[in-house]
């Protein structure tokens, strides 16, 4: 199995940025199709951003298009959420997650493997 730790949360005032970071272990990283999750207080847990076992097909959800770019280095086993223009709505607990497949997925039930979460905050 992998182990996915995220990091780089934090608070920030809408307009900044911020870069999460998702440490894989355990297993090589490049195996795996990664993708990134956020769940707000009293909400549903959405998808954000999707890669391909490649890291070359991506997917973003219609919220963040055009602000947040998923990216990955198999060399340093980590994938990464850059988010710019961050807005209040965008507070949420961000998740990784990683999955057994080749091509990118929207949908949590198709990932195997969840970090434990961290928290970004958007203040106005």
């Amino acid at each position: 199995q992998v182990q996915l730790v995220e990091s780089g949360g934090g608070s920030v005032q809408a307009g900044g940025s911020l870069r999460l970071s998702c440490q894989a272990s355990g297993r090589t990283f490049s195996i795996y199709a990664m993708g990134w999750f956020r769940q707000a207080p009293g909400k549903e847990r959405e998808f954000v951003a999707a890669n391909s076992r490649s890291g070359i097909t991506t997917k973003y959800a219609d919220s963040v298009k055009g602000r947040f770019t998923i990216s990955r280095d198999d060399a340093k086993n980590t994938a990464y959420l850059q988010m710019n223009s961050l807005n209040p709505e965008d507070t949420a607990v961000y998740y990784c997650a990683a999955r057994g497949g080749v091509v990118v997925n929207t949908r949590p039930d198709e990932y195997d493997y969840w970090g434990q979460g961290t928290q970004v905050t958007v203040s106005s």
